[in-house]
């Protein structure tokens, strides 16, 4: 099963890929980190990123989309860029879509914590958030 892990932030959705298979966990190589939603004024730009995003998910096969959830209140709340961005996501066709919340996800990573160091992974530093989303949600379906 691949999975794509996601953060968002601002007005990107941020992504990882992962896969887990007999045991092992896999970061698959994939063509961008980030997608952007540049102009949320119009619902053409809106439809625009989903499309892309979309394409993205089939070219890679993914059959899974893990949102890391953000506070809809708070110090950390989301945006209104960000929560057009997570509707966005989860309106895909034919894609799962779930959300984690960020005390789901440590519960996870204190539960089966990270056999690697992060840096070690390859991927790049703002992926860690949605590296972290994926781990947590293989771990939940093992």
């Amino acid at each position: 099963m691949r999975v794509c892990g996601v953060d968002i932030k601002s007005n990107e959705a941020i992504i990882c890929l992962m896969t887990l298979e007999q045991g092992l966990f896999q970061l698959p190589d994939c063509r961008q980190q980030r997608f952007a939603l540049l102009q949320d004024k119009d619902a053409e730009s809106v439809r625009k990123f989903q499309f892309t995003l979309q394409k993205f998910l089939q070219d890679y096969k993914v059959s899974q989309l893990v949102i890391r959830e953000r506070p809809q209140k708070g110090k950390f709340a989301g945006g209104a860029v960000g929560f057009k961005i997570e509707t966005a996501l989860q309106l895909l066709p034919d894609i799962n879509v779930e959300l984690l919340s960020g005390q789901q996800i440590k519960d996870q990573l204190s539960r089966n914590p990270l056999l690697i160091d992060f840096k070690a992974t390859g991927l790049k530093g703002f992926q860690q958030t949605a590296f972290e989303t994926a781990y947590a949600w293989l771990h939940r379906k093992e």
